[in-house]
Order: C-alpha cells, then sequence, then structure tokens
C-alpha cells in the first residue's frame, strides 16, 4: 500500500514527476522501474538547495538587486515615452513614424 505524503510546495512537483514519470516502488514487467529525468534534477537541485548556508545568503542578495534592477529603476528611470507622446489607441502608428523617421 503507498504511502500518502501531504502535498506541499515541493510536493506538488514531486507528484507532478510521480503521475509522468513511473513511481520508483511499482513494477513494470517484472522489473523495478528507476526514477525519472525531471525527479532526478529535481532531487538535484532540492538537495542542494537544502544543504546549503552561505549559498542561502548570496541567493537572497542577487534577488534582491534583481529586484532592484527591473522594478525600481524601470519605475524612476525608464519612464512611459509612448504613453506620453502618442495619443490614446494610435502607439502603433506613432511607433511606426519614429521608426521610419530614424
Amino acid at each position: 500500500m503507498k504511502q500518502q505524503r501531504k502535498l506541499g510546495s515541493l510536493g506538488i512537483f514531486h507528484y507532478i514527476c510521480n503521475v509522468i514519470n513511473v513511481n520508483e516502488n511499482e513494477n513494470v514487467n517484472g522489473l523495478m522501474a528507476t526514477k525519472g529525468f525531471l525527479h532526478k534534477v529535481f532531487d538535484l537541485y532540492y538537495d542542494g538547495f537544502r544543504q546549503m548556508t552561505l549559498g542561502r545568503t548570496l541567493w537572497a542578495i542577487i534577488l534582491i538587486k534583481l529586484f532592484i534592477i527591473f522594478v525600481v529603476l524601470k519605475l524612476f528611470f525608464f519612464p512611459n515615452f509612448i504613453k506620453e507622446h502618442a495619443d490614446k489607441g494610435q502607439e502603433a502608428d506613432f511607433v511606426a513614424g519614429e521608426v521610419l523617421k530614424r
């Protein structure tokens, strides 16, 4: 009898991998089946992230930097030029005109 696992945020991926690929405990034509490729890749990354200590801090820094680059800089340094200079509904014509001028 199979054990029922609670599906957490990562348990869903395990469930999908087991549905797509044959479960490691099931027999296929009398032979023991192995884990599928997706399941092996997921286990590799899951174990690596679970065991890292310094890496978690570095990943947090990377994610904060990406947030700053794509959200904060976009808001303050890249205004919506087309919205300011084109009439509503005529954005495509404005862009075409600007491209042809250059």
